[in-house]
């Protein structure tokens, strides 16, 4: 009986380490999603900035289309830090380990 108990706590230990592992992977996955906007913003300030130096009377169009497609691209790293700190902090699959 006490042998049986003994495994049932070894696989419940191993169960929640398995799902801590995976809540450590799937978070960095997640902040992966931080490179694209990174790498889409700084394109588009790049070609804004080519765009002024190649016509100076359109400043003020070009620099508010690239301020709202920087918004925009930027809530692409906003929902994967949300995802990843949603898993660190408030991991749903937890609560089924401590039945």
């Amino acid at each position: 009986m006490e042998n049986n108990m003994m495994d049932q706590e070894s696989v419940l230990i191993t169960a929640k380490a398995t799902v801590l592992a995976a809540q450590a992977i799937g978070a960095g996955l997640a902040m992966i999603a931080g490179i694209g906007p990174g790498i889409g913003e700084g394109y588009a300030v790049g070609k804004a900035i080519e765009t002024i130096g190649r016509q100076p009377e359109i400043k003020g169009t070009a620099t508010s289309t690239m301020f709202i497609g920087c918004a925009v691209a930027e809530t692409t790293g906003i929902y994967g830090l949300f995802v990843a700190l949603m898993l660190l902090f408030a991991n749903p699959f937890l609560k089924f380990l401590e039945q």
